[in-house]
């Protein structure tokens, strides 16, 4: 399912038109990456939990030329699903 497909199913889901159903989709999408980026974590019960998580600076090497490469620390954007977002896919 991609972006369009979702907004329609909301908009058919809740009555909604497609482009309050589109407005809904973008303003949720900036508030969890809103969240994120001031560090903090968006929980949603039963259905998972959105957070930030440090990767460490490491040594890389280029596939190419075999050539080591630092590749510097950084955030990255992570999902770890709920209890019931997992028995709803396990049925």
């Amino acid at each position: 399912m991609n972006r369009k497909e979702l907004i329609d199913a909301l908009a058919e889901k809740t009555g909604s038109t497609k482009i309050a159903a589109e407005h809904n989709v973008a303003a949720l999408i900036e508030i969890i990456g809103e969240t994120l980026a001031k560090g903090d974590s968006l929980a949603l019960v039963g259905f998972g939990t959105f957070e930030v998580r440090e990767r460490a600076a490491r040594v890389g090497r280029n596939p190419k030329t075999g050539a080591e490469l630092k590749i510097a620390a950084s955030k990255v954007p992570a999902f770890k699903p709920g209890a019931t977002l997992k028995a709803t896919v396990n049925k």
